[in-house]
């Protein structure tokens, strides 16, 4: 389904006025209730903050960003040098690239953070340049262990411990284990028992960013687009003696919905008109799509996010080449899938893919989620990522990865680099904390799902091109299956261990993870095994025993003809 040209307008005026006003703000602005003083203006929220304390945030992309508060704190830190010294706790990635304000990396400030552990590092790009500079200490947690740390530090327990990220870069045993730059700075994971055992500092300050409160200070989150760990690390901050401080757009009245979070645990709340569902869009002016309560056609919710992700050059165009790419990946998946499967898909090429999924008819026969607890409708895209369109459900992070381990069937994930022994690198991209990615939610839908469909180009840099049903390697590129990895953050051995399907869905053909190696099982017409492959990297290939590779159907190369529903039941 197409916008409207007059669809297209409201979208793109939209986009227009957040542009040019997604840097003001006011942190002087103060919402009051005479007979409530947990209503407060965002910088008398601050001064809750003491120096060196341990702070936790929730959220996930561009959902759930209490830019008030980073912006907040920033002012305050500059005017009078505290809250200072300050360890900062934050899931998923939730900065800005250096390129968007408002995000928690407003808070990555000399002084002001000492301390920052994360599971996704790409984002905070002024919090990395101070871990270049040696300001900075850095700490990589995974993000599903993460949530269920916090989970278990809302129960009073002190670590936790998971088989998870076992033969990764987070194994003591086989990689550096936490600290990201300095081994000095200490571990946050040991081995007991063969198990990795995670602990982390306790939180004394949470704050996080919700639909609304009533007047008594208790907290809904009705037509939020996640909420991510609010709950769970609120809880874990009362349990040590610390604050809890809400920022939302709505003053409603009592009984507006369910209580996400009852008055007598919150200690301050915020009450700011800016305050967003999601990137550029407020509370105050939600949009039903990336609610449970949405009434919007899904096809038209897909089509407005693609117009507003292509408008503000956040998806990359795609190309005949890697649209047939995705189709190679949807089809692996489909032709091993099953009905009632829960999936759960990545950025990147993936959402190419999970796009494909809805076109070809698997939306109502498998349940997509994605790990910041949203669950059913469709994944959203690009800047909107965490949240869905459509979704039947949306519950806590802590939540949605318990879930996944116990039903987690496919994951469907991008590649940065693959070697001999099909471990996967992800998280590295080069030298020094500025080129870090982290591993993000990966080693744990990884080591939970069943099956893995990992999706990436053969080679970065090259030039391809898809012609008349082949593909023509014009110049090659960089190669990205190698022999070892700079990286383990999916671990191949560990995976044959555990039983699992694995599949690496490349330009050339696709290779299945086997007991022999990384078994070539299907290659593109156009592509010679021996010259483009085996030579064309230096990954050991191994073909079937039998010597014969299947090709990739016509219907793949060219997309006439092809049907993914057919391929899901056969």
């Amino acid at each position: 389904m197409s916008l409207t040209f007059a669809e297209k307008a409201r979208v793109l005026a939209h986009l227009i006025k957040w542009r040019l006003t997604w840097n003001r703000r006011n942190t002087h602005y103060r919402f009051t209730l005479p007979d409530n003083p947990k209503f407060m203006g965002p910088r008398d929220a601050v001064r809750l903050i003491k120096d060196g304390d341990v702070v936790v945030n929730s959220g996930l992309g561009g959902n759930q960003r209490a830019s008030i508060m980073y912006w907040a704190i920033q002012e305050i830190y500059k005017e009078t040098g505290h809250p200072r010294g300050l360890t900062l706790m934050s899931i998923g990635g939730h900065g800005g690239r250096g390129k968007a304000p408002g995000t928690f990396d407003e808070l990555g400030v000399e002084g002001l953070v000492t301390r920052f552990i994360s599971g996704h590092m790409e984002t905070f790009k002024a919090v990395l340049k101070l871990a270049d500079a040696g300001k900075c200490e850095v700490q990589i947690i995974p993000q599903g262990t993460m949530a269920l740390l916090w989970d278990a530090l809302a129960r009073g327990e002190s670590e936790y411990c998971t088989t998870t990220g076992t033969g990764t870069f987070v194994d003591p045993r086989t990689g550096r284990g936490t600290p990201l730059m300095d081994p000095a700075h200490g571990q946050l994971v040991t081995v007991k028992d063969d198990m990795l055992c995670f602990t982390c500092p306790k939180p004394n300050v949470s704050f996080f960013n919700a639909p609304a409160a009533d007047r008594k200070g208790n907290i809904y989150v009705k037509n939020c687009s996640m909420v991510g760990e609010s709950y769970e690390m609120s809880v874990a901050a009362k349990r040590n003696g610390g604050k809890v401080i809400a920022n939302v757009g709505l003053l409603v009245d009592e009984g507006y919905d369910d209580i996400f979070m009852p008055a007598d645990m919150v200690d301050a709340v915020v009450v700011y008109p800016g305050t967003e569902q999601t990137g550029s869009i407020s509370h105050r002016k939600h949009w039903p799509l990336f609610t449970t309560n949405s009434d919007l056609p899904i096809e038209k919710g897909i089509a407005m996010l693609k117009f507003a992700n292509q408008t503000l050059g956040i998806t990359p165009r795609r190309y005949e080449v890697e649209n047939c790419l995705a189709r190679l990946a949807a089809a692996t998946f489909a032709e091993n899938g099953q009905k009632g499967m829960f999936v759960n898909i990545g950025v990147g090429l993936p959402e190419e893919v999970c796009r494909l999924m809805f076109e070809g008819g698997l939306f109502e026969d498998i349940t997509l989620l994605t790990e910041s607890g949203v669950m059913g409708g469709l994944p959203a895209p690009g800047v909107f990522f965490g949240a869905g369109v459509n979704p039947k459900r949306i519950i806590t992070s802590p939540q949605i990865f318990k879930m996944c381990y116990e039903k987690l069937d496919v994951t469907c994930l991008g590649v940065l680099q693959a070697d001999s022994l099909g471990n996967v690198n992800v998280s590295n991209r080069g030298k020094g904390a500025i080129n870090y990615v982290g591993p993000g939610g990966f080693i744990d839908l990884t080591t939970a799902a069943r099956m893995v469909v990992f999706v990436g180009t053969w080679m970065a840099h090259a030039k391809m091109e898809i012609k008349d049903g082949k593909l023509n390697i014009a110049q090659p590129g960089t190669p990205k299956f190698v022999d070892k990895v700079d990286e383990v953050t999916f671990c191949g051995p560990e995976a044959l261990k555990a039983g699992k399907t694995v599949f690496y869905c490349t330009n050339v053909g696709v290779f299945k993870l086997t007991e022999r190696g990384m078994e070539l099982i299907r290659v593109t017409p156009g592509v010679d095994i021996q010259k483009d492959i085996i030579n064309g990297c230096t990954m050991k290939v191994v073909l079937p025993e039998s010597g014969e590779v299947p090709l990739v159907g016509a219907d793949i190369m060219t997309g006439q003809g092809y049907d993914l529903k057919k391929l899901f039941l056969s």
